[in-house]
């Protein structure tokens, strides 16, 4: 079922589609482009179509309620908007299907940061280049501020030899229930383990290995762990390096639950338990939490071959707020015909200076550092 009368050629009517609108993400993304001037179309399902519609009334724009993502997808062919967000989240099963609706001609993002969904879309680039669309995944926190710090490390470089990330996202959470999209990516973190590069391939390492305890330019403190992340293969792309390892703060980094994670991965592999487990985790309840440091942060350590050490940070605020941010960016961008045809991250596609545009700040060796109060020590 559809709600709306629309149709025009690909990109003709220089919209952006946000599937998902009703979500914090999505809604955030659309009160940023709409204060661009741009035009925001809010893109939902039944169920809640008249929260949908009141929402884009209130930006002066328009929603779309249709069931389904082949009900999307079948829309976006039928419409051609300039642009699609996929926010709806299950990114291994949905990326696909509306990246390739996109197509010929319009332009697709999407949040993936998992290390299923994200080589899955990359592995589109052939088939956008030959149809004139650009497709972006990793369009947020996730990706993207660990991405741009390397970037900027390796600029006018050699190639390292290895390189470390950290993603140390900081998330304040609304009541609610936690949902089958993150639910999901938990679930699949466990099954998947972890991963890292040695001697140029990707292989398979301990889930919650790499363990960091690190002290954030801030004062702050934060732990994180190897979990299967997209910016591992981020990381390993922009620097080339043979050796790359990645962590996240979302890992698992008590001593109890590194030891019972593989375990646990093993046995959610079990499909009927993997659905299980999902359907129980989504229905679990969240009660309002402030995120747990002042900041988020990206951070990087590349390592060249003759001993040479770097190291690099990008602040950013609430994680998801950033992710927001950061996917207006490259939408709005997409919209401008910044893209080029094919498949990317988004640091791969418009560099470094995009975390600075969304809202973030490089702590680079050549830059000053933040004291712990916040002022600059310089």
């Amino acid at each position: 079922m559809t709600d709306t009368t629309h149709s025009a050629r690909s990109g003709e009517t220089g919209e952006i589609w946000i599937l998902g609108a009703r979500g914090r993400i999505g809604g955030a993304v659309a009160a940023h482009l709409a204060a661009q001037g741009l035009k925001p179309v809010l893109v939902g399902r039944e169920g809640g179509g008249d929260r949908l519609r009141d929402t884009a009334a209130d930006l002066g724009t328009r929603a779309v309620v249709v069931d389904g993502v082949d009900g999307m997808a079948a829309e976006i062919t039928r419409q051609r908007p300039a642009v699609v967000l996929n926010g709806i989240g299950n990114y291994a099963e949905t990326a696909s299907v509306l990246a390739r609706a996109c197509m010929p001609g319009g332009h697709y993002l999407d949040l993936a940061a998992d290390l299923t969904a994200v080589p899955l879309l990359l592995d589109l680039h052939e088939e956008a280049e030959r149809a004139g669309s650009t497709l972006v995944t990793g369009s947020g926190f996730g990706v993207l501020a660990t991405e741009a710090v390397v970037i900027r490390l390796c600029e006018g470089r050699p190639t390292p030899a290895a390189v470390r990330v950290d993603a140390l996202a900081s998330v304040s959470l609304d009541a609610g229930v936690v949902g089958a999209a993150f639910a999901a990516s938990v679930i699949d973190t466990l099954t998947t383990g972890g991963r890292r590069y040695s001697d140029g391939r990707m292989t398979t390492s301990r889930l919650g290995a790499d363990l960091q305890n690190l002290t954030l330019p801030d004062g702050q403190q934060a732990k994180s762990a190897g979990a299967p992340t997209a910016e591992l293969l981020a990381a390993q792309r922009a620097s080339k390096a043979p050796s790359v390892t990645a962590t996240t703060a979302m890992a698992p980094t008590s001593p109890v639950m590194r030891a019972v994670a593989p375990a646990a991965g093993r046995l959610l592999s079990i499909e009927p338990l993997r659905r299980f487990a999902v359907r129980r985790m989504a229905k679990a309840k969240m009660k309002d939490t402030p995120r747990p440091r002042r900041h988020s942060w990206g951070h990087a350590v590349v390592t060249w071959p003759d001993g040479t050490r770097r190291e690099g940070w990008l602040r950013a605020d609430d994680g998801m707020d950033y992710t927001a941010s950061v996917a207006a960016a490259v939408a709005s961008g997409l919209a401008r015909g910044e893209g080029r045809p094919g498949a990317y991250t988004p640091g791969a596609l418009f560099g470094a200076g995009l975390a600075e545009r969304a809202g973030g700040q490089f702590l680079l060796p050549d830059t000053a550092r933040p004291a712990p109060g916040g002022t600059v020590l310089g």
